[in-house]
């Protein structure tokens, strides 16, 4: 019952990785803005990279630490080791979380020995919030547009990976149906958008 992510990942991910200066700069803005509220959003450089080392997820009552992942020599993206279900994999030769481009988050939905840190991703909801404290002291606040479930030969890889001109976030898990063959029938994405960058209080 392990993380499948076994879609297109060198199309996807090289549009990821590759250079950024096509993109709009980082926003920081409020997360009422994110509605169509409130004042317009002030304009800031873009911070430097910086892993994260811990994601929360409010409307889940999840919180779990984070850890680099890459690829195999198939092109697959890593998961997290199956003997922690409650860590979190962030695509390090990706974008990290806060900067220009889209960042990668993926978890376990759970494993054989039971639930996993994405069981509910997809109870997820739009105006949801996903917090990702970086290794700088910098928590980037994302807000939630969409949850999607797509099968695997369904994956819409310009839609998951493609830029946006913004920096957003992709929290990815297994879903659909299992089968102890071939594993999970679909993956889970949910796409957020950055609506604020705070320095994490001392």
């Amino acid at each position: 019952m392990t993380l499948s992510v076994t879609f297109s990942l060198l199309t996807g991910i090289a549009r990821m990785i590759s250079d950024p200066s096509d993109e709009a700069p980082a926003t920081a803005v409020r997360a009422d803005d994110a509605a169509g509220g409130g004042a317009p959003p002030s304009q800031q450089q873009p911070p430097r990279p910086s892993r994260p080392v811990k994601v929360a997820v409010p409307s889940l009552f999840v919180e779990a630490p984070v850890t680099g992942l890459g690829l195999d020599g198939k092109g697959r993206l890593g998961a997290p080791p199956l003997n922690r279900p409650g860590l979190v994999g962030w695509y390090r030769d990706g974008p990290s979380p806060g900067e220009a481009g889209t960042s990668l988050l993926v978890g376990h939905r759970d494993t054989r020995t039971g639930p996993a840190i994405f069981l509910n991703l997809n109870a997820m909801r739009r105006g949801d919030t996903v917090k990702v404290t970086r290794a700088d002291r910098h928590i980037a606040v994302f807000t939630v547009d969409e949850v999607k479930t797509y099968t695997k030969d369904g994956f819409p890889d310009d839609k998951v990976y493609g830029a946006t001109g913004r920096p957003e976030l992709r929290l990815m898990t297994c879903g659909g149906r299992f089968n102890e063959k071939s594993g999970y029938s679909a993956n889970v994405v949910v796409f957020a958008h950055l609506t604020s960058l705070r320095s994490q209080a001392v």
